[in-house]
């Protein structure tokens, strides 16, 4: 009689427009509960970004470098279709406040309607994160402001590494 265990998959989604130490310290937690987890680059059609979505996977894989059991991927398709393909058992979102949480709980209706295997998972942001978002990023950016209490310096690099590039 086989003893295999089935291995456990996560998928953390987003924009990652991008990566911050929020988005971060939210794959660690989700690494810390399932075998692998992937970090998926995601579009939106109706957001318009600052960096692309290649741009956004490399900052991402700067970022995750260091956490045994993350990959990440990209994809342009459906979330529910994405954990399905990738035998995903859960969707883990990260939410600020009750705005985020209103929004990602009817998301997660519609991804639990389509796919029924992958549960989401709604983990509270640390309160020391709550003011750090993509948002607030692009903001100082654009303002040419410090960085330091948003993005890990390997990210903040890679971003003048993509910014000379262009």
């Amino acid at each position: 009689m086989s003893t295999l265990k089935k291995e456990r998959i996560a998928i953390v989604p987003g924009s990652f427009d991008p990566i911050t130490i929020g988005h971060i310290d939210l794959v660690r937690r989700a690494a810390e509960q399932y075998d692998l987890v992937y970090l998926a680059v995601m579009i939106n059609r109706d957001k318009e970004y600052t960096f692309t979505l290649e741009e956004r996977r490399r900052l991402a894989e700067v970022a995750l470098r260091d956490i045994a059991d993350v990959k990440v991927i990209s994809s342009d398709g459906m979330l529910w279709e994405l954990a399905r393909d990738l035998g995903a058992c859960a969707i883990v979102k990260g939410y600020r406040n009750e705005i985020d949480l209103a929004y990602e709980k009817k998301m997660a209706e519609y991804n639990r309607a389509h796919n029924p295997d992958a549960q989401t998972i709604l983990l509270k942001s640390d309160e020391r994160l709550v003011s750090v978002s993509s948002t607030a990023v692009r903001e100082k950016l654009n303002q040419r402001e410090s960085l330091t209490e948003y993005l890990p310096n390997s990210v903040i690099e890679e971003i003048d590494v993509i910014f000379s590039e262009r």
